[in-house]
This record gives structure tokens, C-alpha cells and sequence, in this order.
């Protein structure tokens, strides 16, 4: 009954360490890799609302929003084992008073902030992405806003150019934003679909001095 007891306790006892240890480790690991989690959140929501402001700032023509930010209100859990989790809201800013723009803008600056917002999201994650695709952005923007964001646009296809492989596409009835999107000489054709004679679509391709 008690042969090699000796031997069995050191084995049964190493084993109980190691697992001691290596739960230990996995906790801080566990620790270690919220950490950095957080703090790769903190890093991209400083450089996304970088971008944010910027694109703001060059396209808003109105006077009433210096920029806006997304803002988190962060809801902490203490246990390694459960993630923190953010809860975003898009804030506007003027003379460094900030106030949530769900209730507080109309719907034409709440359209460009998510417009915004996208390319923001885009600029910071999608580097390495081919295409973008903006469906219907000039819905309930002014004429001063439109024209802005076709300058911004035209800004935004150059820049990314170089890289060989991008491509911008835009789904719009408004004429006059593509015209306006022609003139930043950043599109040389553009492709409009309309319905045939036999009630068929029909895809043309257009040139911008046509």
C-alpha cells in the first residue's frame, strides 16, 4: 500500500506547483493582454479622431461645431476575466464647450459625421484596403457642404493613388457632386446606370468633358 509513496508525493507534488504556477502566469498574462488591448484602443481612438477633427475642420462650413469626436464612456470590469467594454457616442465641440450631437445637430451634420466618421474609420484601419464605397453622401447637405466634401473627396482619392491598387466608388443621383468631383480633376470618367427603352438597365460610361 505504501510502496514508492515516497516517489508518488514528489511527483503528485511537482505537478501540483507547476499547476499553481501556470495558473498564474495565464492570469497575468490574461492582465498583460487586456492591457494591451486598452491601451491599442486608446492609441487608434486618439488617431481616429485626429483624422476626425482634420476632416471636420476642412470640410464643415458652418459655424456652430468647431469638430466632433467620438467619446467613450467606459464602463470598467474588475475581473481579468471579463473585458472592459466602451460605449461610443459622437460628441460636437465649440469654443471648448462639448455636448452630444444625437440630440442637439440636424440631420445634415448628423449625415456628414457618419460620413466622416467612416472615413476616419477607414484611414486608420484600412491602409492596406482597396475599396470604399460612399452610397448616397450628399443626402441633406447643403451646397456649401457638398462642395466642400467633393474637394475633400478629390483630396482623399489623390492621396491614395499612389498606393496602385485603390478604388473609390460612389453611388449618387446628384449630378452636380459628380461634376463637382470631375472639376478636383481626381476622376476622369465616372459610370451612370439608367433604364433603356425595352425597360432594361443600361450602364454607360462617361467622360468628364462630356
Amino acid at each position: 500500500m505504501f510502496k514508492d509513496a515516497q516517489t508518488t508525493y514528489h511527483h503528485q507534488n511537482i505537478k501540483c506547483h507547476v499547476g499553481q504556477q501556470t495558473t498564474k502566469d495565464i492570469e497575468m498574462f490574461i492582465i498583460a493582454y487586456e492591457r494591451a488591448i486598452m491601451r491599442f484602443h486608446k492609441d487608434k481612438m486618439e488617431e481616429i479622431n485626429r483624422t476626425l477633427r482634420e476632416l471636420w475642420v476642412e470640410i464643415y462650413r458652418g459655424g456652430d461645431i468647431d469638430y466632433i469626436e467620438i467619446r467613450t464612456d467606459d464602463d470598467e470590469v474588475e475581473s481579468v476575466s471579463k473585458r472592459k467594454t466602451c460605449n461610443y457616442r459622437v460628441s460636437m465641440n465649440k469654443g471648448g464647450v462639448s455636448i452630444d450631437m444625437r440630440q442637439h445637430s440636424s440631420a445634415g451634420q448628423r449625415v456628414l459625421a457618419a460620413l466622416l466618421i467612416r472615413l476616419a474609420l477607414a484611414e486608420t484601419f484600412c491602409n492596406n484596403c482597396g475599396v470604399i464605397t460612399l452610397d448616397e453622401p450628399t443626402t441633406n447637405l447643403d451646397r456649401d457642404n457638398i462642395e466642400s466634401l467633393a474637394h475633400a473627396l478629390g483630396k482623399f482619392i489623390k492621396s491614395r493613388q499612389s498606393t496602385g491598387h485603390f478604388q473609390l466608388i460612389i453611388i449618387t443621383h446628384d449630378e452636380d457632386f459628380v461634376e463637382l468631383l470631375g472639376r478636383s480633376a481626381a476622376i476622369d470618367h465616372y459610370y451612370k446606370v439608367s433604364k433603356g427603352t425595352d425597360y432594361c438597365s443600361m450602364i454607360t460610361k462617361k467622360l468628364m468633358v462630356d
